[in-house]
C-alpha cells in the first residue's frame, strides 16, 4: 500500500506547489501594486480551476467504471499514456520556464486587469487549470484499477503539504531551493511516468492490441516474494514487477533512460542572479 500512496503523494505535492506557486505570484503582485480589490477575482478563478480538475478526475473515473472489461483495458491504457505525455512535458517547460514564469504571470496579469473583470478570472483559471488537469490525469493514471480512499487522502495530503510551503515561502518565512525541490522531485516523476508507461503497455497487451502478454523478460517470482513489502514498494512507486513481459520492460527502460538522462544534463540556458523566483520577488 505504501508503495502506491507515495507517487500519489508525490504527485500532489509537486503538482500542488506549482500551482501554488502561481498564485502566490498572481496575488503578491496585486498585493503589491495597491490592487488588493482584484484579489476575489483572482480566487474566483483559482476556484473555477480546482472544480475543473476535481470534475475531470470524476469524469476519468465514471467513465472508466462504465466500460468493458476491454474497453476499460484499452482506455486505461491510453490515459497512461497521455499521463506520461503530461509529465514529460511538464518537467521539461518547467525546468525552462522556472526564471521567467514570475514575470510572465505579471505581465498577463497585468494586461488582464486593462482588459476587465473577465479577462482577471479568466487568466487566473488558466494559469491554474492547467496544473489542476495534470494532477487529474496523473492521479488517475497512477491509481487505477484501485479504490482504495488512502490514494485520496495521500494526495490531497501532497497538496496540503504544498498550500502549506508555498503559504511560507510567499511570507517569506522560509526560503529553499526550489531549482533542486524541482530537479529531485522532477527526476522521480520520470521514474514514475516510466512505470506508468509500463502498465500502460500491459493494459494494451490485455487489449489485444499488443502481442507479448505471456512473453516475460524475466521471472523473479521464485527468488522475490511478490507479497514482500519491498517488492510492493518497488512495484508500487515504479511498477517494476518480478514478472514483466519484454514490451513492458522495453517500454520502460526505452522512456526511463533517455529522459532521465535528458532531464539530469545541465540545462545550458544562461543563468541570472535570482533561482526559481518565488512570490517575494
Amino acid at each position: 500500500m505504501i508503495g502506491n500512496v507515495f507517487p500519489t503523494f508525490l504527485i500532489g505535492l509537486r503538482e500542488g506547489l506549482e500551482a501554488t506557486l502561481v498564485v502566490s505570484i498572481l496575488v503578491a503582485y496585486l498585493v503589491k501594486s495597491d490592487r488588493r480589490g482584484k484579489l476575489p477575482l483572482v480566487w474566483l478563478g483559482v476556484g473555477l480551476a480546482v472544480a475543473l480538475s476535481v470534475g475531470a478526475a470524476a469524469l476519468l473515473e465514471y467513465t472508466a467504471a462504465h466500460l468493458t472489461h476491454e474497453q476499460q483495458e484499452l482506455f486505461d491504457a491510453i490515459t497512461s499514456i497521455v499521463a506520461v505525455c503530461f509529465v514529460t512535458w511538464m518537467i521539461f517547460w518547467m525546468r525552462r520556464a522556472a526564471r521567467s514564469i514570475g514575470g510572465e504571470l505579471r505581465d498577463k496579469l497585468s494586461e488582464a486587469i486593462g482588459i476587465g473583470s473577465v479577462a482577471v478570472v479568466g487568466m487566473s483559471f488558466l494559469a491554474v487549470a492547467r496544473e489542476g488537469l495534470e494532477t487529474a490525469v496523473l492521479f488517475f493514471a497512477t491509481i487505477e484499477g484501485s479504490d482504495s480512499p488512502w490514494y485520496v487522502v495521500a494526495i490531497l495530503a501532497g497538496i496540503l503539504t504544498s498550500v502549506v510551503i508555498g503559504y511560507f515561502l510567499y511570507i517569506s518565512a522560509v526560503r529553499i531551493n526550489l531549482t533542486k525541490f524541482f530537479t529531485w522531485t522532477g527526476a522521480l516523476l520520470v521514474l514514475v511516468a516510466a512505470g506508468i508507461l509500463k502498465y500502460g503497455v500491459h493494459d494494451l497487451q490485455e487489449a489485444d492490441v499488443l502481442p507479448g502478454l505471456n512473453d516475460h523478460a524475466f521471472d523473479l517470482s521464485n527468488v522475490i516474494d511478490p507479497t514482500s513489502w519491498g517488492a510492493q514498494l518497488i512495484a508500487g512507486m515504479f511498477n517494476l514487477t518480478v514478472q514483466p513481459s519484454v514490451l513492458e520492460m522495453v517500454a520502460w527502460g526505452a522512456y526511463a533512460v533517455p529522459v532521465l538522462i535528458l532531464f539530469l544534463m545541465p540545462n545550458r540556458t544562461p543563468r541570472p542572479a535570482a533561482a526559481v523566483p518565488t512570490p517575494a520577488e
